[in-house]
Parts: C-alpha cells; sequence; structure tokens
C-alpha cells in the first residue's frame, strides 16, 4: 500500500525540463541554411562531456527582429542595405529599429508596419564612433519586453568596433539569458573575427556584404532573412544546464558553420 502511494506521488509530479538548444547550420560556400538534418547528425560535447542528441526539428517560423543599425561617423555605408531589411518582414513578423553610434537609442518600437520603419530610418543622424558591444548589451536589456515570436538583432554595421566599455562574455551572457541570437550584416572585414563570434555563441550567422556581392549581384535581405528564420531545436538527453564550454558539430563532409543558443 505504502509503495503504491509512493508511486502514485511521484506519477503525479511534474516530468523533469529537457535540455533544449536552438541550433543554425549555414554553408560556408553558398551561404544558404542546411535543412535536411537529423538528430543523429548532430553531435554535442558539454565541457567535453557527450551529450546524445534525442530530437532535432527544423523550424522557420515568424520572427521578432531589431534593426540595430550603425549610425556612426560611416555609418552612411550600410544605410541603403536598411531599407532592403525592412522590405522583408512577412506576416505576423514585427522589427524594432535602434541607432547606435558611442550610445544606442530607439527610433522606433516593434511594428509589423514597413513605412513607419522606413520613416525612422530615413531620418537618423550620423556621429560619432560605433560601440558595438555596447550597443547589443543596451539593445538585449529590456528591448524585447513584450515579444511573441523568436528574438534575433540584425546587426548592420560598417565593420568597425568602438571602444566599448561591455565585453564579449557579457554579451554572450545576456543573450542567453533573453534568449536572442545575434546577426551581425557588415561591409568590411575589419570586425570580422568579432562578428563570427557573436554569431557562434548565440544561434546567428554572419554575413560580409561585400562577399555576397562577388556571390550575387541581387539585393542582400532575402538571402539574410532566409537564413535567419531557419534553425533547428535541439533535445539533448538529460535535464542538466548546458555550460559555457558546449560544443555542436555536424558529422557532414562539406563545410558548414554551426551557431547555438541555450533554451532556458
Amino acid at each position: 500500500m505504502r509503495n503504491r502511494a509512493l508511486l502514485l506521488v511521484l506519477l503525479a509530479l511534474p516530468a523533469p525540463a529537457a535540455t533544449r538548444v536552438l541550433v543554425t547550420v549555414v554553408e560556408q560556400k553558398s551561404g544558404r541554411p542546411v535543412r535536411d538534418l537529423k538528430a543523429g547528425d548532430f553531435s554535442v560535447l558539454d565541457d567535453r562531456v557527450p551529450r546524445r542528441v534525442e530530437l532535432a526539428e527544423h523550424s522557420s517560423g515568424p520572427i521578432d527582429a531589431m534593426l540595430l543599425l550603425d549610425t556612426s561617423l560611416a555609418g552612411g555605408a550600410v544605410l541603403p542595405v536598411a531599407g532592403n531589411l525592412i522590405g522583408q518582414l512577412q506576416d505576423k513578423e514585427q522589427m524594432a529599429v535602434v541607432a547606435f553610434d558611442s550610445s544606442a537609442t530607439l527610433i522606433q518600437d516593434f511594428t509589423s508596419s514597413r513605412e513607419l520603419l522606413s520613416r525612422a530610418v530615413a531620418g537618423v543622424k550620423f556621429g560619432n564612433s560605433p560601440r558595438v558591444l555596447d550597443a547589443l548589451y543596451a539593445a538585449m536589456d529590456g528591448g524585447f519586453q513584450g515579444t511573441v515570436s523568436r528574438r534575433v538583432i540584425v546587426l548592420l554595421s560598417t565593420g568597425y568596433e568602438g571602444p566599448s566599455r561591455t565585453g564579449e562574455r557579457e554579451v554572450f551572457r545576456l543573450a542567453r539569458r533573453n534568449q536572442v541570437s545575434i546577426y551581425p550584416v557588415y561591409m568590411t572585414g575589419v570586425g570580422r573575427s568579432l562578428f563570427e563570434s557573436l554569431a557562434r555563441q548565440t544561434g546567428g550567422a554572419s554575413f560580409n556584404l561585400r562577399d555576397m556581392k562577388r556571390a550575387s549581384e541581387d539585393a542582400p535581405g532575402a538571402r539574410i532573412f532566409e537564413v535567419l528564420r531557419a534553425h533547428y531545436i535541439l533535445t539533448l538527453s538529460g535535464n542538466l544546464a548546458l555550460s559555457e564550454r558546449m560544443k555542436i558539430e555536424v558529422r557532414r563532409p562539406e563545410k558548414l558553420l554551426v551557431s547555438a543558443l541555450t533554451l532556458e
């Protein structure tokens, strides 16, 4: 009788939460998202300890995108790309615009109106040096309140980073806490390593505008948003939280770019 009562109590307890990870996989050569992966294609090491992938679900649902727009002295060079990115919004999607140089300023809150977004971008003023990490931290710190879809930041930058007070690790931790993926879109190669790191540590992807132009003369917005919307949700064995030293690889012969964000 006592064992039966204990069994009933155990059955009534909620099941332990699964460990889930958001993963973006992109072909290095084409820049296109990879959509046909299965659980067995992924390898996950958590601080060098293997974790089995029980399920890999591909998704391409709507997003809530924050356009973080470089308005430093050189920012005018990427301004035309902003309009092309705004034009990619689909039904049930929203975008906000934050302008940044030495500080970050919200110039348009989340809306589905392309007209309002375009008007906000057209009215920006340029000046001072760009502090990318400071701007990312400020944008994520409360900037997505009230959003319901997947949270992404499109960082549209000339490619330069000024003297930010915020460190990379602080940005990574806040992105993980607030469940935000970062997608740098930049013009020069000066900040390439920083932008690739930002994407890799947050489940995003980075885009070099000059490389994209060499690959195709088409405007980049459609190709960028194709990647923004495509991702996997991996369910791992066990319910232990993942460490900051998690590493995910894909068992495929072609060269792939893989990034991850732990879902809490």
